[in-house]
């Protein structure tokens, strides 16, 4: 809401507003030795760091610039993250089309797998006549 407020005042007003921000940054400095950023507010600085020049960061920023490159690659290394990526191979298959083949299978004792797999296939199931075959059956 108030970034539209933001973007309508005139620079004199933003300026303004900067320099009192940056003034009680300074006070606030002074009086406390050492703040304690939360997790979520370490992802903010990094990212806004891109956007501010180099030779402005020590005046901007409360910490160093190397605290912000390390806060900076701890967020792109969770960006690229691939650890929660799907494993190669054919994915399982669910437990609904389980229950369907078994059921399938039991009210029709004589049919075998290809033919459990083609009245599937009819149905709108897209799955392979293996898929069929792995699934264990009782009696079988």
């Amino acid at each position: 809401m108030s970034l539209p407020a933001l973007l309508l005042r005139r620079d004199v007003t933003k300026d303004a507003e900067l320099l009192v921000l940056r003034h009680e940054n300074a006070v606030l400095r002074r009086h406390v030795p050492r703040l304690r950023y939360k997790p979520a507010d370490r992802p903010w600085f990094a990212a806004l760091s891109h956007l501010i020049p180099r030779r402005h960061e020590a005046q901007v920023f409360p910490m160093t610039p190397a605290t912000l490159l390390a806060w900076y690659r701890k967020l792109v290394a969770k960006k690229w993250d691939y650890s929660q990526r799907r494993r190669p191979g054919r994915p399982p298959t669910g437990p609904a089309v389980k229950a369907l083949v078994l059921r399938v299978a039991a009210e029709n004792p004589g049919w075998g797998h290809r033919r459990i797999h083609g009245e599937l296939t009819r149905l709108g199931h897209k799955m392979a006549a293996s898929t069929v075959w792995n699934i264990p059956q009782p009696g079988r």
